[in-house]
């Protein structure tokens, strides 16, 4: 069984107050009452109702939920950060992020699945931020329930090289809907009244003949957000064939998750990460 850990910083009248007043829900609260051994304080086995002082060491079964039946892989992964609840890599371009009809046995899901279970012997996939295929960078996974919900506002940074000259800051203000049809989501979003609220702010970083390297916050993040909004104001993605053309200078759509920031919510402290450009992009960015 695997514990979530907590250092216990000041006095609560009771185990139950504390998982309250941490996020924990009623429903997770009722699992741990099942068992004496769900709940341990200072190594021992307690119930909900005993009392906490500063510097007792709290631990608490980590997952209510079963062990996710993701195919694993065997992939190098590109660790950027991990702590006993969180993991965080550097996803290439290429590599789905969860498993999917096409890339059912290799991606970067059950490459995680596979590091993972030598340590979580119950590893349930809980990806933070998913990433298309075609874009890489910075992909967060939690290693428990506690930890994929206490996780909040996490800030993405994006880079991208765009087509077109984008030479001052711009803010896309633009709904996006999800085409359905015959009840089955469609892959391509668009700009749409009826659609859901989505901001992107675009901060031009440098320019060239006939493209733009651009930095994009989001503030809603909707699925192809940033494609479809880049797209709308004519300077698609380079090498994003769904919403704008396929490109001879690079094989995939040009965008990279390059910076999170969040605070932890266990070591109550801000975790500021940060990747390189891959290859093919420094490559790209030389010969512009």
């Amino acid at each position: 069984m695997q514990y979530q850990k907590f250092i216990i910083d000041k006095n609560y009248k009771n185990i139950y107050y504390f998982l309250k007043t941490n996020g924990f829900s009623e429903r997770y609260m009722s699992f741990l009452r099942k068992e004496l051994g769900y709940i341990k304080k200072n190594g021992t086995p307690v119930t909900i109702k005993a009392d906490l002082k500063p510097e007792d060491t709290l631990e608490v079964v980590a997952d209510t939920t079963t062990k996710s039946s993701i195919m694993q892989c065997i992939l190098p992964l590109d660790i950027v950060f991990e702590d006993d609840y969180y993991l965080i890599v550097n996803k290439t371009s290429g590599l789905a992020s969860i498993p999917t009809k096409s890339h059912y046995t290799e991606n970067l899901s059950g490459a995680v699945a596979h590091y993972l279970s030598s340590t979580l012997s119950n590893f349930t996939l809980r990806v933070i931020n998913r990433l298309d295929k075609d874009t890489a960078g910075i992909v967060i996974f939690a290693k428990s329930l506690f930890a994929s919900n206490q996780l909040k506002n996490v800030e993405k940074t994006y880079y991208a090289i765009c087509e077109g000259i984008i030479d001052t800051p711009i803010t896309i203000n633009k709904p996006i809907e999800t085409i359905n049809e015959n009840g089955i989501n469609q892959r391509k979003r668009v700009i749409s009244e009826n659609g859901k609220e989505a901001i992107t702010y675009v901060t031009p970083i440098k320019t060239f003949k006939n493209y733009s390297l651009v930095k994009l916050n989001l503030v809603h993040g909707r699925t192809h957000q940033i494609r479809v909004h880049l797209s709308s104001i004519e300077h698609p993605l380079l090498g994003d064939s769904l919403y704008g053309k396929a490109s001879e200078l690079i094989s995939h759509t040009a965008l990279l998750c390059k910076k999170i920031t969040f605070f932890h919510p266990v070591e109550k402290k801000k975790i500021e990460l940060e990747v390189d450009f891959p290859e093919d992009f420094k490559k790209l960015l030389k010969n512009m």
